[in-house]
């Protein structure tokens, strides 16, 4: 909105500019309409840079810098041919000129490619201990998507200095967020309702800093594909939990994180042998099991435990079995340690 407040306030300059030429110039006085005329001009001139701006939408100031100075580069090295003498032999001025002007334009788009593939330790071996690098500003930028706000785990580990660095969250996202949040489904809304909780809650957090991204791209309709290419454009790491948006990311060679993939990473390791113990939520598939949970949602399958329905008990790891969705550990139930045994073996506690 305040992007479009400052063109139609351009426009308007332009547009009163045309009619201030048209009045000043002797020429264009004696022309009829010419007032006309100069603020068609002007306002013509105007929707001109307006529509150039919108073509260098996703030119970054960064990418400006680097090719205003491979321009120079190359603007240099195409002067230094020019006066070698290699062309002293070309008497006729329009063949020279057109030498000169083949000379400049190849090297200056040759200078441009290359300060746009280079890097800032490209730059510093150019110029030596000059780093094109913003100061007191984290290089890390953390692009976050919807699943991952709503899931609200980022939170908890941005809040527990576990993650550092700029937080970069997309306009379209949030506005993706939103939209869920007035859905007329009530699992949906109160989905995007914890997202802009989430949210709120990460931009109080005074560690990291939060930058609400106006990137787009209007001709991606899809907001995964989206955020792949402000990832690479941003050279940020992208924070999800869709399985499919991180493998895309792959191909792409973008870095990410899977939080799902790290929640897994974290889980409690159990050995056959340990004992551990847990509380038992309701029956297995098989008769006589109980099945409870650990903390960090690990299924644990109990054998002899279907009376114990609601009870804490202590179980033995007999084996593990690896799922597509993670593991499942296989447990007997343990009898009551008497009170001579109990200083020998304690379980294990996970609840």
């Amino acid at each position: 909105m305040a992007l479009w407040i400052i063109r139609v306030l351009f426009l308007a300059m332009c547009t009163v500019g045309g009619f201030a030429v048209s009045q000043v110039r002797p020429e264009f006085v004696v022309v009829p309409y010419s007032e006309f005329l100069g603020m068609a001009g002007g306002f013509g001139f105007g929707w001109l840079m307006i529509g150039i701006d919108e073509l260098l939408k996703g030119f970054s100031l960064r990418a400006f810098s680097a090719t205003t100075f491979g321009l120079i580069l190359g603007t240099v090295v195409a002067q230094l041919i020019d006066h070698s003498g290699l062309f002293q032999h070309v008497q006729e001025e329009t063949t020279r000129w057109l030498i000169r002007l083949s000379l400049f334009l190849s090297f200056g788009y040759i200078g441009i490619i290359l300060a746009m593939r280079s890097n800032k330790e490209d730059f510093s071996l150019i110029i030596p201990y000059v780093r094109f690098a913003p100061q007191n500003k984290p290089d890390n930028l953390l692009l976050l998507d919807t699943s991952t706000i709503i899931d609200g785990r980022i939170a908890d580990l941005i809040e527990a200095n576990f993650v550092e660095g700029l937080i970069v969250v997309p306009r379209f996202v949030l506005k993706e967020l939103q939209q869920i949040a007035d859905s007329a489904d009530a699992i949906k809304r109160a989905r995007g309702r914890r997202g802009l909780e989430v949210l709120n809650r990460i931009q109080r957090n005074t560690r990291n800093e939060v930058k609400i991204h106006d990137g787009d791209f209007p001709d991606e309709k899809d907001v995964d594909a989206k955020l792949v290419r402000l990832a690479r454009n941003l050279r940020a790491k992208l924070y999800t939990n869709d399985h499919n948006l991180g493998k895309i990311a792959e191909l792409q060679s973008v870095n990410h994180v899977n939080l799902h993939e790290l929640a897994t990473c974290m889980r409690t390791v159990l050995l056959p042998g340990e004992v551990v113990s847990l509380r038992i939520v309701r029956e297995g598939k098989d008769k006589g099991q109980g099945v409870g949970y650990l903390p960090d949602g690990t299924m644990v399958v109990v054998n002899h435990a279907q009376a114990h329905v609601g009870q804490q008990v202590d179980a033995q790891v007999q084996s593990l079995l690896q799922t597509g969705a993670g593991i499942i550990i296989f447990a007997d139930l343990k009898p009551p340690v008497t009170s001579e045994s109990h200083e020998l073996e304690k379980p294990r506690s996970v609840g």
